[in-house]
């Protein structure tokens, strides 16, 4: 929701702030007076081309920036009384920040800023955040929460593009359209194996030949985890077989003399010495100290005893002279696996690992490829069925749109005018996927029938900037309501009053009032029975200055008796007694 819109040296605009209300809200004023440079701005801040030719006589600069909500919680009603769209914004909100978060921006304070500076010459620059983004940034942000309808707007309905985008945000299938989209990229990546299997060329089959000869090379070699280093502490252990032989032996000798053996000597171990203290402690009989030193040479003797076993197993034998070479061997067949495809012995098995998968999709043999094209066809016929689910959907949704729409065309003073959106199976020609693209299987086009006897035009080529303004207004109304709301989207309508009068203007102000339930709706008009509605009006007006002489156009909120004041003006071009009646009882009738 565009909660502040500020203007400074835009035009005749030298300065000017305006706070939309949540819900309608209506900008009026003479003609001439300047009411298309507040759609200026919006369309600056939107990431529209900008032209130094807009920036008022004297500045250096104009300027232009919007503030709106993007939290994704409801927020305090409104001062006059409406909710504010800050709940229903969530979907939309949610992906402009998305956008805005791509770009390294966050919002603060659940709020979005997006800026736009125009020099008198020079190159423009895009604001977001405070933060100088590319103009695309800024136009994918605001695409997200600002929808303009006007003259010069209405053109991008005339996409096919954006008439399906329209014909699925109305039919709500949101579910459909998710699941076409997982089989759709499941089988696009399937076609994509395929493709880069039979168009194998040499190179490829030679990689093939590569890995099947390396992993072969490697499983003959047969490495395991850890065994490098366990070889290696076996080789060091032998080629010091000597000194450790020598060591331990003296080591037992000292600690336990018996376990040397024959010959070995009589004289007395450091364990049999251990012992002997203990019983000489544990025969004075006499608690205390004694008892406790003859238990900690008790403890001493068992470490001791354990010691001797550890080392009497270190004398079994270190290895020979051809386990040294068998080792020998090994280490260097795993180092020349390592060099090739290492550096660590870990990283050759997964080499090994990954290299397996990686001859399959190589190996273009007639096999694997009739495997995968037998997967492939599973694929399609999902897609073929998730595609006829949505085009079902679509197809319901087109009717009651189209036929709603012209009921609304009725009462907006396009009498006999209507909308048929045709749904039709896309011609594939010779497309592997047949009829079937990212988006499902259908062409969509909205014709336009703009009186009685016309013959069916595609939308955007068969009317005037009016007709379609109140044709955009149509489409949203409907469409915010066959989904249940318009989910907080701002709609902008310009010139969507051209050629109105009488009751359908009044019609056009319920209509604009209807959809700024859900949402929050600015028009530009010069029709009372259409500003009569809104929740908040400003008056665009020229005046001139008193210290300078100079001529400024001012915009300005009208309340209580102003706005009867304005409302009166817009009636019948001055403020009479018998006008301002007239504009009081529009107002109190304004309410649905």
């Amino acid at each position: 929701m565009l909660e502040e819109l500020s203007v400074r040296n835009l035009g005749p605009i030298h300065e000017a702030r305006i706070a939309p209300a949540a819900g309608l809200t209506a900008i009026t004023g003479e003609t001439g007076a300047g009411k298309s440079m507040l759609l200026s701005a919006i369309r600056l801040i939107s990431g529209a081309a900008a032209s130094g030719s807009r920036v008022s006589s004297g500045a250096g600069e104009a300027w232009a920036q919007g503030v709106f909500c993007v939290a994704d919680s409801s927020a305090d009603s409104s001062a006059d009384g409406k909710d504010d769209a800050g709940g229903a914004n969530g979907i939309a909100a949610g992906k402009a920040v998305q956008y805005a978060e791509d770009a390294g921006i966050e919002p603060e304070d659940g709020e979005l800023f997006l800026s736009r500076v125009v020099p008198a010459s020079g190159r423009s620059r895009a604001i977001l955040g405070g933060k100088t983004v590319p103009r695309s940034v800024l136009e994918s942000v605001a695409g997200e929460l600002i929808t303009v309808h006007g003259q010069t707007d209405q053109l991008r309905i005339a996409s096919a593009a954006r008439q399906r985008e329209f014909l699925d945000m109305a039919a709500g299938d949101d579910t459909q359209l998710d699941a076409y989209h997982r089989v759709w990229e499941a089988l696009a990546a399937m076609d994509e194996r395929l493709a880069k299997l039979r168009s194998q060329e040499a190179a490829a089959r030679q990689q093939a030949d590569y890995l099947r000869e390396s992993i072969a090379r490697i499983n003959q070699v047969d490495p395991q985890a850890g065994e490098d280093a366990e070889l290696k502490e076996r080789r060091d252990r032998i080629e010091n077989a000597a000194a450790i032989a020598q060591g331990v032996s003296s080591a037992l000798s000292v600690l336990d003399a018996s376990q040397m053996g024959e010959g070995s000597s009589d004289a007395a171990s450091a364990v049999d010495l251990v012992n002997r203290a203990v019983q000489a402690l544990q025969g004075i009989r006499v608690g205390g100290v004694f008892a406790e030193q003859a238990a900690r040479l008790e403890s001493i003797a068992a470490d001791l005893s354990d010691v001797v076993f550890a080392l009497v197993q270190e004398l079994d034998g270190e290895g020979s002279v051809e386990d040294l070479d068998r080792i020998n061997g090994r280490i260097h067949e795993l180092n020349e696996l390592m060099r090739r495809w290492g550096p660590e012995l870990s990283d050759v098995i997964a080499w090994r690992d990954k290299a397996v998968f990686e001859v399959e999709d190589l190996d273009a043999s007639p096999e694997k490829v009739a495997q995968l094209e037998e997967e492939r066809e599973q694929l399609y016929q999902k897609a073929l069925q998730a595609a006829e689910a949505l085009h079902n959907i679509r197809v319901q949704a087109a009717g009651q749109l189209g036929e709603h729409v012209s009921e609304e065309l009725d009462s907006l003073a396009m009498s006999g005018a209507s909308l048929r959106i045709r749904v039709t199976e896309h011609d594939g020609g010779d497309s592997p996927t047949g009829s079937l693209g990212p988006h499902g299987g259908d062409d969509i086009e909205f014709l336009f029938t703009p009186f009685p006897g016309s013959p069916e035009l595609p939308m955007g080529k068969s009317a005037s900037g009016g007709e379609l303004s109140r044709l955009m207004l149509a489409l949203e109304l409907v469409a915010a309501e066959q989904r249940g709301g318009a989910e907080g989207m701002t709609f902008i309508f310009d010139e969507v009053d051209a050629g109105v009068g009488g009751k359908a203007a009044v019609e056009l102000g319920r209509r604009l009032a209807r959809l700024a339930k859900d949402s929050q709706v600015i028009v530009v008009t010069h029709l009372a029975q259409v500003a009569s509605w809104a929740d908040k009006q400003f008056v665009v007006a020229k005046a001139a200055q008193p210290d300078s002489g100079l001529t400024e156009t001012t915009v300005t909120e009208v309340t209580g008796e102003a706005r009867t004041g304005e409302i009166a003006r817009m009636l019948s071009g001055n403020a009479t007694e018998t006008s301002l009646d007239h504009a009081r009882e529009l107002l109190d009738e304004s309410t649905l």
